[in-house]
Formats: structure tokens, C-alpha cells, sequence
């Protein structure tokens, strides 16, 4: 995990051996020593950094590339107060439901039939196997997309690279240009690749709602022998 300085040595990640076996290399590169670097520098500036540091790899931490079933690109965390704990899209029980995952939980209605939670907390998806991974995996306080070009898309890419190369079926579910960019090329004859418009309610208009991802990911997983995951989020 990251401590107050940075981000830590591989040897005191606390990720799953699974996922360190992987990406454990990763830690050691020139870029990634240079994004702890940035990021200490930040935090001695006084700024604040979400997620706090113990949260930064949660999605890593609760999915394990070999359960990964679903992958649900974001593209840097909530940068409100109390909103990013290290799940694309997700917020605590505690923290008010942003519009972009309101409709994220509207196309679930129309599409399955469940009605929308009275919280944005999707760790039960992340369990079963729903990877939610942003791009960028901090931010500073108020200041959406600035830790963009810093280091963190090179690691999430080799995330991304791990998932693909499982040996599993998985589906991936990309909304908006920036995911699609994200992933690039597919083997579509193992994997599905759902797209549509992001969520935020600038574009859901356009195709996200409507998009029926949710149903036609449950479809193919069943058809390839990997259960269904449950959309629905206790109360």
C-alpha cells in the first residue's frame, strides 16, 4: 500500500501474492519511483491526496485477477472529501450518491429490474469479481485529473494486461472514449467487449442509458461457465 511518504516498496505492499506476483516488477520502475517522488513532494506541500493511502489499491486488494469476472474502467477517483476509497465509481455508505453512478444504478433498474440502493458503496460487486479500477488511482483535493501523466497509467495498464491474459473469459465494460482508448485491442473471441457513453449525466443520455451492459455481461458469463454476478447491493 502507500504510506505517508509515497507509494511503498514492493515488500511492504499489502496486496494479494496473486496480483504482486504480476505486478511486483512494476514497483521498481523508473516511473513508478518517480510517481512516490511526486507524491511525497505533494503531500510535504500540505496538499491533500485521495484516497487516503491505505485504500489506493483496494480494487486490487478485493478482486484477484484469477476471480476477475467484469472489469469496470474509471478514469481518476471522486476528488470530494470522504467520496474515493479506491473503487471506480463507488463511494462509502456514508458519502451522498454521485449523478454518474445515480445512473449507472438507473440502467440497472431498467435493465434488471432492481431498484436502486440508498448507497454508492459497490464493494459487494468488487467481491464477486467486478475489477473497479480507475486509470489514475489518486488525485488531489478539488482538482479533478491532476495526477494524470504522473506515472499511473503505465501500472494500470499492465492491470489491465494481467486481466486479459488470465486465461479466463472476462467482460469488459467500457464507457466513454477514455476507457475504450484505455484498453485498446481485445481478443473479442475470448472476452466481451461491452461500449457505450460514460455514465456522468453530460453523456448517458447519448447511449449509456438504454445500454443493457449489465444483462448481456450476466448472459455471457453464463454462457462461458463463470456464474452471474449479483447487481444488487445490501442495504
Amino acid at each position: 500500500m502507500a504510506n505517508k511518504a509515497g507509494i511503498s516498496t514492493k515488500r511492504n505492499i499489502g496486496l494479494r501474492a496473486e496480483w504482486l506476483d504480476e505486478l511486483g516488477g512494476t514497483f521498481e520502475t523508473a516511473g513508478m519511483k518517480e510517481l512516490s517522488t511526486f507524491l511525497r513532494e505533494e503531500k510535504a506541500q500540505g496538499k491533500r491526496i485521495f484516497p487516503p493511502g491505505s485504500e489506493i489499491f483496494t480494487a486490487l486488494e478485493l478482486t484477484p485477477p484469477s476471480q476477475v469476472r467484469v472489469v469496470v474502467l474509471g478514469q481518476d477517483p471522486y476528488h470530494g472529501p470522504g467520496q474515493a476509497h479506491g473503487l471506480s465509481f463507488s463511494v462509502p455508505r456514508s458519502i451522498p450518491i454521485p449523478p454518474s453512478l445515480r445512473n449507472i444504478f438507473r440502467e440497472i433498474e431498467r435493465d434488471l429490474g432492481i431498484s436502486a440502493p440508498d448507497h454508492g458503496c459497490l464493494r459487494h460487486w468488487a467481491e464477486q469479481g467486478v475489477l473497479l479500477l480507475n486509470t489514475v488511482l489518486t488525485v488531489e483535493a478539488g482538482r479533478a485529473g491532476s495526477h494524470q501523466n504522473r506515472g499511473w497509467e503505465a501500472f494500470t495498464d499492465r492491470v489491465v494486461e494481467v486481466v486479459m491474459n488470465t486465461g479466463q473469459s472476462v467482460v469488459f465494460m467500457l464507457w466513454g472514449a477514455h476507457a475504450r482508448k484505455k484498453v485498446g485491442n481485445i481478443d473479442r473471441e475470448k472476452h466481451c467487449v461491452l461500449t457505450a457513453p460514460h455514465p456522468s449525466p453530460l453523456s448517458a443520455h447519448r447511449g449509456f442509458l438504454g445500454c443493457g451492459h449489465f444483462s448481456l455481461a450476466n448472459n455471457f458469463l453464463l454462457e462461458r461457465g463463470r456464474g452471474v454476478i449479483d447487481w444488487t447491493l445490501p442495504d
